[in-house]
C-alpha cells in the first residue's frame, strides 16, 4: 500500500499535529528539564524537521516514552482512527509511564518534586483535564485515590507562604 495515501497518511498527519503536545506530557511525567512542545517531530519522534526549541535532545527518557506510545497507536491504527486517537495515544503514554516510573524519580523538571503516582494524577487531571474518574478508570485506581492524590500533587505544588 501506498504509504503517502490512507490511513498511513493519515497517521502521520496525527503525529505531525499531537506530537509536541503528547511530548510535552511525556516530558511533564518523567520530570526531565525542557519544555516538549515545538520540537517533537525534529528530534527524532517523527523524523521530520522541528523548529529547533522546547526539549531538544535533553530529554531522552520522554522521547522513549512517546515513541512506544506512537508506535502502539501505529499498530492499532486502523481501529484506533475512527475515535480519538490523541486519548488513546495519550493513554498508551500513561501506562507506558506507570509501569516504568520507578526510572523516572528525582531529576530536575518542574514536577520532579512529586512522587511519580501524583505526577501522573496531576497531569492528567489537572493539565490535560481529564476528569478524575476516567484518569482513576484508566489507570485501574479507585476514584477516591485519584482523587486524593490529584488533591496531594496540587497542594505540594503550591508555593510555600513565609512566615510573618
Amino acid at each position: 500500500m501506498d504509504r503517502r495515501s490512507g490511513p498511513w497518511a493519515e497517521f502521520e498527519a496525527f503525529v505531525a499535529g499531537a506530537a509536541g503536545r503528547l511530548l510535552h506530557v511525556a516530558v511533564l511525567l518523567t520530570a526531565e528539564p525542557g519544555t516538549g512542545a515545538g520540537d517533537a517531530v525534529g528530534g527524532g519522534v517523527g523524523g521530520g524537521t522541528g523548529s529547533g526549541t522546547g526539549a531538544g535532545s535533553g530529554c531522552p527518557g520522554a522521547r522513549r516514552l512517546l515513541a512506544g506510545a506512537l508506535a502502539r497507536t501505529y499498530a492499532d491504527w486502523r481501529r484506533v482512527r475512527g475515535d480519538d486517537p490523541y486519548d488513546h495515544t495519550r493513554r498508551e503514554l500513561c501506562a507506558a509511564y506507570a509501569r516504568t516510573a520507578r526510572r523516572y524519580r528525582g531529576g530536575p523538571g518542574v514536577l520532579a518534586r512529586l512522587a511519580p503516582q501524583e505526577r501522573l494524577a496531576l497531569v492528567l487531571c489537572v493539565h490535560e483535564g481529564v476528569p478524575e474518574e476516567v484518569a482513576a478508570a484508566q489507570l485501574g485506581l479507585p476514584a477516591d485515590r485519584m482523587r486524593a492524590l490529584t488533591a496531594r500533587a496540587v497542594a505540594a505544588m503550591r508555593p510555600e507562604r513565609e512566615a510573618a
